[in-house]
């Protein structure tokens, strides 16, 4: 028997400690990327799938953005559509797009939407295409790992973009509705061509143009990590951008890590890095005192009560 069965008072600490989140964040908009292994475990699937059902029903607006990559991986490796990265970034040819449509906007949109469904939630999914939801661009991606050849260098990437504009018009709608909104990360040119955006990329811009309350960003780490391993919290931009100069975040982090800076830049109150390997990750960094990750705001000097 788990120890919450077996300890009303603990029960009763763990509600009493979430109450004033719950006041506090009523009526707020909590844009949540989620992706990595969280969407992989059903366990975790489902525990997430809770987090959000509960938010919504204690009055908080909730608005997630989904990855996908290894859902595109695996149907890819099952068509023998070969697959070359550059950079860290999967080159998408006009075939390649119409998988990653097929999976992003189909397959995993559904999924989540019907979980969320499942547990008493009302979910909407949404591609970036519809009521032109996010206006992209194609990525101008400069070569980084060739020295010899010139910095300015633009690698063609294909059917990879990146934000212009979003139009928040028919998020709106959804939360004022009583639904939650659930976006794949594809966007349309001014011609009508589709993009697969980065999901990060894509939630931060909309957490700024929504004046989110929160970012939360789900991870298959325990959130920033210093040079000894520890979790790092509690965290200023201007901590994060030193940080980012010592070389402590690197690599596969620092697209995330810009996307949470762009955001509190933009007047988002706080982005989060949280453990999505942790069952009801979402909640607990959300309504209790410690979280699961890492805490980045806009201010020098963080209140104790900013969490």
């Amino acid at each position: 028997m788990s120890e919450t069965t077996q300890n009303p008072a603990f029960i009763a600490e763990v509600l009493s400690e979430a109450l004033p989140y719950i006041k506090r964040f009523k009526g707020k908009t909590i844009v949540i990327k989620y992706g990595g292994n969280a969407m992989s475990d059903d366990t975790l699937k489902s525990s997430f799938a809770r987090d959000i059902v509960l938010m919504k029903l204690v009055g908080m607006n909730p608005v997630l953005v989904h990855g996908g990559g290894p859902q595109i991986a695996a149907l890819l490796e099952r068509l023998g559509k070969k697959t070359e990265f550059v950079n860290g970034m999967r080159v998408t040819d006009s075939e390649t797009m119409d998988v990653v449509e097929m999976v992003l906007g189909g397959s995993v949109n559904k999924e989540i939407v019907n979980l969320i469904n499942q547990h008493g939630g009302n979910a909407v999914g949404l591609s970036g295409k519809d009521a032109e939801l996010i206006r992209a661009r194609k990525l101008q991606h400069k070569n980084e790992n060739s020295p010899e050849l010139k910095t300015d260098e633009i690698i063609d990437m294909g059917h990879v973009g990146e934000v212009e504009s979003i139009d928040t018009s028919i998020v709106n709608l959804l939360t004022q509705g009583g639904f939650i909104p659930v976006i794949a990360p594809v966007g349309v040119d001014e011609q009508g061509q589709s993009y697969n955006i980065n999901a990060d990329l894509v939630a931060g811009k909309i957490a700024e143009v929504l004046c989110a309350e929160k970012l939360i960003m789900l991870t298959n780490t325990a959130g920033l990590l210093d040079a000894n391993g520890e979790v790092l919290t509690g965290l200023s931009a201007e901590q994060v951008d030193q940080l980012i100069k010592d070389g402590v975040i690197h690599g596969g982090m620092l697209p995330k890590i810009h996307s949470a800076l762009d955001a509190v830049h933009a007047g988002v109150r706080a982005s989060h890095i949280i453990d999505g390997r942790v069952a009801h990750a979402v909640l607990l960094e959300v309504f209790t005192d410690g979280g699961v990750g890492t805490l980045i705001h806009g201010r020098k000097n963080l209140p104790a009560d900013a969490t």
